[in-house]
């Protein structure tokens, strides 16, 4: 049994307004060769297949035209979860008609935790593995309101559900294995905010979560489950140090905070007792910088950009401490019938002046979203007693703006 585990592709996803589905579509036909080439015989997808709730029909045609070429490349089963970024219905709609397919979809849990567990069975129909399909878990799903509650107990509540969601799938999971003649694999799949999970600037992922529902500790999967594939956190990494839970990333830079990254799939071979773990390195489809410094180090960037040859999009951070004058033109002049496609402009020094002369000495990067949001409490001299309702409420607000528009940036 050799499974890939990919998630968060984002399809529609733009920059500053660029679209990108030349991109995303030639990361799914590499994907479709790479299932080839392995001879996957399982594809699970934890989360964010697309970027927001109503994809473009672009978008979707990439999905399905991806989804009908899989069949052709040998791997027996797909397996999808929604995640944040998705709309549950979509996701769920062609469900009966993708699983003749062998493609399995889960978009929201249902009032029965077995729906989410899937026997994958072999051409010989014996069971091979079992997946936990464990879509996003909305606050609504594992928490029920009560007048008057804290912060604090939302969060607790909210913590407490997911882990009991987890371990009614789970166990049905084991129950299910336990009837089987040989141990076969239980693959856990999430798409959540581990606690000690790596972000980077820009890449559309935020700590605060409805609910507070981020900071899930990765015991939430237990022994017993041979591989975690989550979904949500774009770095590649590992959860609590194991190499069996882990965030495969995005494929594809989401911003350029991650124009620097290695992106990666994974593959997992189940033949052996222990599973064997390889990280694939997904081609750079689309070259993105971020240039960053005063005007002189910005100015041998581009250069060094354009002397590569290849098609390349910038977003430009100036920090230094010259005078930038008219860094625009500056920018224009320095591109202008080269490889460098400049996308955003950012002059941190006069923003941070602008900011400095309406709050002293206080600079834009040392500001969050909810700073600012307390800065407009406190100006309209909004009482105490109101403070935290308020910021909680601020808060769901900014993860559902996040959520359902990325795009504008």
């Amino acid at each position: 049994m050799k499974l890939l585990h990919t998630s968060d592709w984002h399809l529609g996803k733009m920059l500053y307004g660029k679209k990108r589905y030349d991109e995303f579509e030639q990361f799914l036909e590499w994907l479709a060769a790479l299932l080839r080439r392995e001879d996957v015989d399982a594809l699970v997808v934890a989360g964010d297949i697309f970027d927001t709730t109503t994809p473009s029909n672009r978008a979707l045609e990439l999905f399905y035209r991806f989804l009908g070429g899989v069949g052709r490349s040998g791997c027996r089963h797909v397996v999808i979860t929604a995640g944040n970024h998705d709309s549950p219905s979509l996701i769920n709609a062609p469900k009966e008609l993708l699983r003749h397919l062998n493609i399995h979809v889960v978009g929201s849990i249902t009032d029965d935790p077995g729906d989410e567990v899937l026997v994958l069975c072999n051409v010989m129909n014996e069971p091979e593995a079992i997946v936990c399909a464990v879509p996003y878990l909305r606050d609504r799903d594992v928490r029920t309101s009560e007048e008057g509650e804290s912060a604090d107990r939302k969060t607790s509540k909210t913590l407490e559900g997911i882990r009991a969601h987890y371990a009614e799938v789970i166990a049905r999971a084991e129950d299910t294995r336990a009837r089987f003649a040989k141990r076969i694999p239980v693959i856990a799949m999430g798409h959540l905010f581990a606690a000690g999970g790596v972000t980077v600037d820009g890449d559309g992922v935020r700590e605060l979560y409805v609910g507070s529902l981020g900071h899930v500790r990765g015991d939430v999967f237990p022994t017993g489950i041979d591989y975690a594939a989550l979904g949500h956190l774009h770095v590649p990494q590992t959860v609590g140090g194991m190499e069996s839970r882990r965030y495969s990333g995005s494929p594809i830079p989401m911003g350029f905070g991650e124009a620097a990254q290695v992106k990666s799939v994974v593959i997992v071979d189940f033949d052996t007792p222990v599973p064997v773990i390889q990280k694939i390195q997904v081609p750079r489809f689309q070259e993105i910088a971020q240039v960053r410094g005063d005007w002189k180090a910005i100015s041998r960037r581009l250069q060094e950009l354009d002397a590569a040859g290849t098609p390349v999009w910038v977003e430009i951070i100036f920090d230094g401490t010259d005078v930038a004058g008219k860094l625009l033109e500056k920018v224009d002049a320095a591109v202008k019938d080269t490889a460098v496609t400049v996308l955003s402009v950012k002059d941190l020094r006069r923003t941070a002046a602008m900011l400095s002369a309406m709050n002293g000495a206080e600079s834009l990067e040392e500001l969050t979203e909810e700073d600012i949001f307390r800065r407009c409490l406190a100006a309209n001299s909004v009482a105490d007693e109101y403070t935290e309702g308020l910021l909680e409420t601020f808060r769901e607000a900014l993860v559902g703006l996040h959520a359902l528009d990325v795009n504008a940036e």
